[in-house]
């Protein structure tokens, strides 16, 4: 259509001789009444046309399909009439010639789709790094009563340009910036008639040849604090009546605020979904400021769509089938019908996550529309499953003096049997240990948290009181708790089936002979828990017992029942500081300590028991100087663990020792003191340990090291 109006207007210069006329007479109303010079009468009835149609249409060019083609040269185009001269006409009545064509102009225009739209570099955009730089300093004055210094100099356009600036102008930008920045931070605390001004002025350098520097000062005004006049919510009614106003912490009179009121609001939106309000939405605030009376205030009104007050339904689920409705209904710590708490729905989601394998996993609320006799509507919970990769490797390294260097290494498939039901390959190897075991697990089996174990395993060990080879069958079920679970009581009880192969020392023939033993057991263990962690605490206590009923058979068979009392408390005497204690006490009834097998009997030493002495040295030694173990033990720890941000030092104090016979006494303890660091991680603590005994006996080392994760009880 621009080519049809070109050529248009072509062809009505082209026919209308008196045009150029008209464009030298400029300001001129044509001649009217009985003077006025005649014209033809076919055209004074405007009935004739100034171009014939025939004659219009064949000027025109041809059009072409592609909106996109470079314009064709005028001189290219076909019919195409000649070209217009619109200079001023000569006094003969002829045009002048016409001007030369510029080859440029003949030239096709360059399609949209390849225009280069880079913009033109001018001198202004040029950066010189050797352009001189002016300094300048910033002035804060009318926030430090209000406390806001703080905040304003982290959000600063002046102080993020440190101090350097290309000229005036650009300290005078910021500037502006942080007058808007001071009246913002001072009505964010209620006083909305706050104003701020900013100066730039020139401090003289020391000499002609030092510039000066330029300060700029920002001063706030805040003028008069605003309180709210009255609070008005707009909700439908709850139960309790107050449920909305109770959880709204704001006061009439209070400084209208902008922190405190959106964490009033946001504890709205948290503490309803809780009490049974799942779909609650807080609008939009209303303040209406009164600035012409004497007292400036703010009547605040707040609208609260709560939605129904609703039960917990059913489960259902989408996406990945990971896990059954069945399945999913052993995670939920609540049951159908009872009032809806948005920290159950986390928790169940949560639960799902700590199993390892979803990818991602979402529980949502779904209204269903079933209400039930007392006007609550039944709310179903949508998980929905994305599954992730069920394998997994881990390892974990470790160094103590008496037990050396010890790596370990799994893989783990958690759902090869559906649903977790996991195989676990692990791997020892160590200066003193090595070993192999496989272990199936089925997690959450019944119940959540609880747990089926069984394991088969083979491993050598070579230490100071014994070297043994052994395998065991053992099975387990136990109750324990998670990092999102401490739970106060934990149990776990199952059976071993033992066969070893041990050294051991014969008093009767004063030598070491080799023998094979076979044991079987029914382990058991009940633990209450109050602590607040399960690897770093620092406060509450843990009482824990061990007992076992086992029969040893070699050569004969040999009852006894081996038992395990132990408690620890953590006291918290500052935020930094935190004193730990343990007391431990073992005893091993109903056998004769020679008819045990070594690796059944109690030893004292080590990372986890009495630091700065070797690994199981504590207790009564051969002629050799090797310990033999006994049939009881003690042991006391007494730690001030200080912290200083994710680092921290412990000295610690421990004592104890075993004995032959089948109750401990507190005669003969053995002392170790020492010092350790930690470096806090989000998974635990990671401890280094460095102690020496502090009444040893010939043999015992002078330091003992210790490394590993956690705490040390």
């Amino acid at each position: 259509m621009t080519g049809r109006h070109y050529w248009l207007a072509v062809a009505l210069l082209a026919t209308t001789p008196a045009a150029a006329q008209l464009d030298q007479q400029q300001g001129r109303a044509p001649a009217r009444g009985p003077d006025a010079p005649k014209t033809d009468p076919a055209v004074q009835q405007g009935d004739a046309p100034i171009v014939p149609d025939s004659e219009f249409n064949a000027s025109l060019p041809p059009i072409s399909g592609d909106i996109n083609a470079p314009l064709e040269p005028i001189s290219a185009q076909p019919n195409a009439p000649a070209t217009v001269n619109t200079a001023p006409v000569q006094p003969d009545g002829t045009l002048p010639p016409a001007a030369a064509e510029s080859p440029e102009l003949a030239q096709p225009l360059v399609p949209l789709s390849s225009f280069d739209t880079t913009p033109l570099q001018t001198a202004a955009d040029v950066k010189d790094k050797d352009a001189p730089e002016i300094r300048y300093e910033t002035a804060l004055k009318g926030l430090e009563s209000l406390n806001l210094a703080s905040q304003f100099n982290s959000l600063s356009a002046l102080k993020q340009g440190k101090g350097k600036a290309v000229n005036a102008t650009q300290v005078a930008a910021r500037a502006r910036e942080d007058e808007a920045l001071a009246v913002r931070l001072m009505k964010s605390l209620g006083y909305y008639d706050a104003t701020a001004v900013s100066v730039i002025e020139t401090q003289p350098g020391a000499d002609a040849k030092t510039p000066g520097k330029l300060i700029a000062t920002v001063t706030g005004t805040p003028g008069r604090l605003y309180h709210l006049s009255s609070i008005k919510v707009d909700a439908q009614p709850v139960v309790p009546p107050d449920l909305v106003t109770h959880n709204l912490p704001l006061r009439v009179g209070d400084p209208i605020e902008a922190a405190r009121i959106q964490g009033a609001e946001a504890n709205v939106s948290l503490v309803l979904p809780q009490q049974g309000y799942p779909f609650v939405k807080v609008g939009e605030r209303d303040i209406l400021l009164d600035d012409v009376s004497g007292q400036a205030t703010g009547a605040y009104t707040l609208p609260v769509d709560t939605g129904p007050r609703a039960r917990f339904g059913q489960l259902v689920t989408t996406g990945d089938p990971v896990f059954g409705v069945e399945h999913l209904n052993v995670f939920p710590r609540f049951k159908s019908g009872d009032i809806y708490d948005s920290r159950k729905t986390d928790d169940l989601r949560d639960a799902l996550v700590a199993t390892g394998l979803f990818r991602s996993v979402a529980v949502e609320p779904q209204r269903t529309g079933r209400v039930d006799a007392d006007g609550t509507e039944a709310v179903d919970l949508l998980v929905r499953q994305t599954e992730g990769p069920p394998r997994s490797l881990a390892g974990s390294a470790g160094y103590s003096t008496g037990q050396g260097f010890k790596a370990e290494g799994s893989w783990t498939h958690r759902n090869l049997f559906p649903p977790e039901g996991a195989l676990i390959g692990t791997v020892v190897a160590g200066t003193q240990e090595q070993g192999l075991s496989g272990t199936f697990r089925r997690s959450n089996a019944g119940q959540r948290d609880k747990t089926f174990t069984a394991i088969a395993s083979a491993v050598h060990q070579s230490y100071d009181a014994f070297d043994a080879f052994t395998g065991t069958l053992s099975a387990r079920w136990s109750r324990v708790s998670t990092p999102i679970w401490q739970k106060r009581f934990t149990y776990y009880y199952g059976g071993e089936l033992v066969g070893t192969n041990e050294s051991v020392y014969d008093f009767a023939r004063g030598d070491t002979v080799r023998r094979t033993y076979g044991i079987v057991a029914l382990p058991g263990q009940v633990e209450w828990d109050t602590s607040d962690s399960l690897l770093n605490p620092t406060r509450g206590y843990r009482l824990r017992l061990n007992v076992s009923p086992e029969t040893s058979v070699n050569g004969g068979i040999s009852p006894y029942v081996r038992t395990m009392v132990e408690g620890t408390f953590y006291y918290p005497v500052s935020a930094k500081l935190v004193i730990a204690g343990r007391a431990k006490a073992g005893s091993i009834q109903g056998i004769e300590r020679d008819d045990l097998a070594p690796s059944r009997r109690y030893y004292g030493g080590g990372g986890g028991s009495v630091r700065g002495y070797g690994y199981q040295r504590l207790g009564p030694l051969d002629p050799q100087g090797n310990p033999v173990g006994g049939r009881s033990l003690n042991e006391f720890a007494l730690e001030a663990r200080y912290r200083f941000g994710n680092f921290g030092i412990v000295p610690f104090l421990d004592a104890g020792n075993s004995y032959e016979s089948s109750l401990p006494s507190a005669s003969d303890l053995r002392f170790g003191a020492g010092i350790g660091g930690r470096f806090y991680t989000n998974f635990g603590p990671m401890r280094i340990d460095v102690a020496t005994p502090l009444n040893p006996r010939p043999g015992d080392g002078k330091v003992a090291l210790y490394i590993s994760i956690g705490q040390a009880f």
